[in-house]
């Protein structure tokens, strides 16, 4: 299984990173994702500080944001093709991305555990690097974007966010968030609140752009 420039020691590891909760509730990935979370999380940081000197830390936040989002997850996992060798249940279409950039965390968490934090971070840079430098300026995150277009348009008024209890199972719950503003509104569902306002707030700009 060479989906990655790296090859494992224990090769356990990337079986355990490529198998979802839903194909096996006791032997899967979160944990794995929850290491590979971080480790990501610091390589792109020292990335964009790398590569982006004379920005400041707000700009550098939201370059991150970008880069270690829901979306780009997904789509680095689908471009190396991640989605043909993950075992997983039901997969819906709504859900695919979000267990593809799972899955993707918990493959580079395997990699630190065998091969430790460098070879995870060269391996992450090379991945990523092509992607951070591909906005010459930094990009705004939707929530950033949607308030800064109401205040704008709507006399100087906020969006309101209305947040709904989770569902499902406690280990993988969805929560769903409605955003209003100018009289139209939208949702969004995601496997935290942060997630879910942002996918919100993402859908309600495109609608005000109509």
């Amino acid at each position: 299984m060479n989906i990655i420039n790296y090859v494992f020691n224990d090769e356990s590891l990337l079986d355990l990173a490529l198998t979802q909760s839903g194909a096996d509730a006791q032997c899967n990935n979160e944990r794995l994702e929850f290491i590979g979370d971080r480790v990501l999380g610091l390589s792109i940081a020292t990335l964009l500080y790398d590569m982006y000197p004379n920005e400041t830390e707000g700009e550098l936040a939201r370059r991150h944001a970008m880069l270690v989002s829901t979306d780009t997850l997904g789509n680095v996992a689908q471009a190396i093709g991640l989605d043909k060798l993950l075992k997983h249940g039901h997969m819906t279409a709504g859900r695919k991305k979000h267990i593809l950039a799972n899955a993707m965390e918990a493959v580079l968490g395997a990699v630190y555990l065998d091969g430790g934090y460098e070879n995870a971070r060269i391996l992450i840079c090379d991945m990523w690097r092509e992607l951070a430098a591909a906005d010459t300026k930094p990009p705004k995150d939707p929530k950033t974007a949607l308030q800064e277009l109401v205040q704008r348009s709507d006399n100087g008024n906020l969006p309101v966010y209305e947040y709904t209890d989770a569902v499902g199972a406690s280990h993988n719950p969805v929560f769903s968030v409605k955003v209003s503003a100018m009289g139209k509104s939208a949702t969004g569902k995601g496997s935290s609140k942060k997630e879910a306002s942002i996918n919100a707030a993402e859908a309600l700009l495109k609608i005000l752009a109509i």
